[in-house]
């Protein structure tokens, strides 16, 4: 008796906008060209352009245990650049992002935080055989008890270009089907040693099938040979991943517990030659990754002298720094240095520094964010945003577009106009307005240090 296995229904993911959610990637062509406007990015086409170059050096692994400085005014596009490349970078080579006052608030050292951050952004990629049952389904069949009470059973017909075969099935092998919605005229992959099943695609044989298919179905050949082959399967972990694994007794889970902890050198001594004996044997493979810490001025002296050391080891990934200030102090030290970082780890970087933007990039902007708000804006409430952005900053005109929104909906309308971005504007001050306000009124604030002198009151009325 044939009977038709239950719908599973997909869950929905809820993607939440964010800062940098528009951007898909480095908006590179072939020749490492940075166009105009690309993948969420624009402007800024020469600090692309090199972070293109450092990018394909990454993916072609020729490049590791090297310093990128992302240097520039704030708001001159430093961390965007970096999600770009993290977005490029695909997701097998491990990418790491910290920012630098984060390493001062974890319940660990400073080294050990910079190291633990280090380790998740070096991978192995580990390659095992293991036997696989590839085939094209020709019928499932699924028998019920007929008193209703009991285990399920059913029998499976996978053929290739060769041959054809019935297994029976079990109940976790009809639960695994029905998860995966497999139905007859789609080709699968079964792992013997964990009984998982992956759908690789559509037959071509089904090509006609269209009430059976959707947009988004792939069409693939029917496998040839036997159908039971032994086949070479890459899994990609980090260092601080088997770490973990090896210093908890929980092991595997320990990974889901959150709090870590520190680590001993010594299980990492024993982690690391292990992988260079499978490294050797040719069973894995190191990835060098990529570390981002923004906000670089934050760390101390301690943290710089261990940056130093770690660039020079030789499974260092890549590790990109930003910043967005002058010459100023080191942290911790009474010493000013370019960016407050010391010299001699400048020496070791290399510099990519972004460029204010014009106005007819601050337009292009805010009108990339308007597309990935969903929100409908006319032409003189973008002209008006633009000039909010040159005047105050970007960071804020993109904030008003949000609240100008939602002033629209409250009046019912469907366009942000000039009106609402004006409501917006003299509900929610910026910088500059927000200290002209507090050098006005500055005596009625408590713990009042600045001194009100003449020259400060002629700044504030202009």
């Amino acid at each position: 008796m044939s009977i038709l296995t239950p719908e599973v229904k997909d869950l929905t993911r809820v993607e939440r906008i964010g800062a940098h959610s528009h951007i898909r990637g480095l908006g590179l062509d072939d020749a490492l060209e940075a166009r105009e406007v690309s993948q969420g990015l624009v402007g800024q086409c020469d600090a692309r352009r090199a972070a293109g170059i450092i990018l394909r050096l990454i993916k072609e692994g020729k490049i590791a245990g090297r310093g990128i400085l992302l240097a520039g005014q704030p708001g001159t596009g430093k961390t965007a650049i970096a999600m770009g490349m993290a977005q490029s970078l695909g997701p097998d080579t491990p990418f790491t992002s910290v920012s630098g006052s984060e390493l001062f608030s974890l319940e660990m050292s400073k080294t050990e935080a910079l190291t633990q951050t280090f380790r998740k952004s070096i991978g192995v990629k580990i390659k095992e055989e293991t036997e696989v049952i590839e085939g094209e389904v020709i019928e499932i069949q699924i028998e019920r008890p007929a008193s209703g009470v009991g285990h399920k059973t059913g029998k499976l017909t996978l053929k290739t270009t060769d041959m054809e075969t019935v297994y029976d099935l079990g109940q976790k092998m009809i639960e695994s089907l029905s998860k995966e919605k497999v139905q007859s005229g789609d080709v699968i992959s079964i792992d013997k040693a964990t009984g998982n099943i992956t759908k690789l695609g559509r037959s071509f044989s089904r090509s006609h099938d269209f009430d059976a298919t959707g947009p988004n179905t792939k069409f693939v050949k029917c496998p040839e040979g036997e159908l039971q082959k032994r086949k070479e399967i890459e899994h990609v972990v980090t260092l601080h991943e088997i770490d973990v694994i090896n210093s908890r007794s929980q092991g595997f889970l320990a990974l889901f517990a959150g709090d870590t902890g520190e680590i001993k050198s010594e299980v990492r001594e024993q982690i690391d030659a292990k992988v260079a004996d499978w490294t050797e044997e040719g069973k894995a493979t190191v990835i060098p990754g990529v570390v981002f810490i923004d906000e670089v001025h934050m760390l101390d002296m301690e943290c710089f002298s261990f940056l130093n050391r770690a660039l020079e080891n030789e499974n260092s990934p890549v590790v990109i720094l930003a910043t967005n200030r002058g010459i100023t102090r080191i942290r911790g030290t009474n010493y000013e240095q370019p960016h407050g970082i010391p010299i001699d780890l400048l020496d070791r970087l290399l510099i990519i520094t972004t460029k204010p933007y014009s106005e007819r990039e601050l337009r292009l902007i805010l009108e990339r964010r308007c597309e990935e708000e969903d929100i409908d804006l006319s032409e003189d409430a973008k002209e008006l945003l633009t000039n909010i952005a040159v005047e105050a900053s970007l960071r804020y005109a993109i904030q008003t577009i949000t609240t100008s929104s939602l002033i629209c909906r409250k009046r019912k309308g469907t366009q942000v106009t000039a009106e609402d971005v004006k409501r917006s504007f003299m509900l929610f001050l910026d910088v500059k307005r927000s200290t002209q306000y507090l050098v006005e009124y500055q005596d009625n604030y408590m713990f009042n240090e600045v001194e009100m002198d003449e020259d400060m009151g002629e700044d504030s009325n202009k």
